[in-house]
């Protein structure tokens, strides 16, 4: 019988999180330190792998179909998979691991409030400057995307991959786009969000892949476990037609 793999956060608060939610749910995630690597497993039930991954990685893995199921964040999941929506199913979310990923300038640009002035000021330092503001993030299809839709152009991202938030102060960016849960770090920097509405809401989500392969075993395991987490089977019923599900 082939086994439901379910791929959960390998460490850190957000691993902690997860298994107390699906603990909340009658299902017991053991985990155990072999060397310096963690394992896991499901008590109860030999149907299930619980593999342990990095969050960032998740997405990766669900696209794919290297794993069934998946609990990562939304916005890993839309910055690393735009076309997400074809091939992935927003099983549940989990109500933890809640951020917004924001646009932030420094607090100094006292005009500069919506994405309207924004856009001002970015024409205004292309022409003064011959060359664009500079916008430091690791969310870069995020934000295109966005930026696209709100009618930005004169704009260039930069890659950041350490602290974002620190990207002004040395001078290597103008702007910063990064996922905040408290804003207390911004406020540190002297920063301030800007726009009515974050770029993206997110937190922590069960994700299914429909690119992986459903044999009839697998998905009633699927079945099972939905089954205790007191799901709606409507969201899996669409593997029962779909060109992935093979028997």
């Amino acid at each position: 019988m082939e086994k439901l793999k379910l791929a959960i956060p390998s460490k850190g608060r957000l691993m902690d999180l997860t298994i107390d939610w699906f603990a909340r749910q009658g299902i017991e995630i053991n985990t155990s330190k072999i060397s310096r690597e963690y394992s896991a497993k499901i008590s109860g039930t030999t149907n299930i792998e619980i593999l342990l991954i990095s969050a960032s990685e998740i997405p990766k893995e669900l696209a794919t179909g290297r794993i069934d199921l998946g609990v990562t964040g939304q916005d890993l999941v839309r910055e690393k998979i735009p076309s997400w929506r074809e091939i992935l199913i927003e099983l549940k979310l989990l109500n933890f691991g809640k951020a917004d990923l924001v646009l932030a300038v420094p607090n100094f640009w006292v005009d500069v409030d919506s994405i309207d002035d924004f856009d001002a000021v970015a024409i205004n330092f292309r022409r003064k400057n011959g060359f664009r503001l500079r916008i430091a993030t690791k969310y870069h299809n995020l934000m295109r995307s966005y930026l696209r839709r709100m009618g930005v152009a004169d704009y260039q991202l930069i890659d950041s991959q350490g602290a974002t938030e620190g990207a002004i102060h040395s001078d290597r960016a103008d702007a910063i786009a990064d996922i905040t849960s408290s804003g207390k770090t911004l406020e540190a920097n002297h920063l301030k969000v800007i726009g009515e509405e974050p770029v993206l809401r997110s937190q922590a989500t069960l994700y299914l892949s429909h690119v992986t392969k459903w044999p009839l075993s697998k998905y009633q395991t699927l079945k099972q476990l939905t089954g205790m987490m007191s799901m709606n089977d409507e969201k899996i019923r669409v593997l029962q037609d779909t060109k992935f599900r093979e028997f």
